[in-house]
């Protein structure tokens, strides 16, 4: 299983910019999809993700950084393997390199994958 990132670049503030990630392989069920980020010198942070619900009736959790709130919008085309980072009203501090991340169920249990980082730069 890899994850495929695109996207990203340099953008001027209050800008906006779309970042994707594509699942490639055997793919079991995906449990979580995320999207993270790290400047240099900083741990890397977790900045949206998807929960995926196991009951039908139950709706998928969405949890979002607080700095990124009401800017940045994650989503999914199920169909296709693929997430988003949609991200509006950039700011100088959101210049990072973003990684996309899914958390699969593979035989014998869960799996971490990470994508290969892409950079995203503000310029102010």
């Amino acid at each position: 299983v890899q994850l495929q990132a695109s996207g990203g670049g340099v953008v001027q503030a209050g800008g906006s910019t779309r970042l994707s990630c594509t699942l490639v392989g055997n793919i079991f069920t995906v449990m979580q999809m995320a999207w993270y980020r790290q400047v240099p010198g900083k741990q890397r942070e977790l900045v949206a993700s998807i929960r995926k619900s196991e009951t039908l009736n139950i709706p998928d959790y969405v949890e979002y950084d607080d700095s990124v709130k009401g800017r940045f919008t994650i989503s999914e085309d199920e169909a296709n393997n693929r997430h988003y980072l949609q991200m509006t009203d950039l700011r100088p501090e959101d210049t990072a390199v973003y990684y996309c991340n899914a958390e699969l169920l593979l035989p014998p249990g869960p799996k971490t994958f990470w994508g290969q980082g892409t950079l995203v730069t503000v310029s102010s």
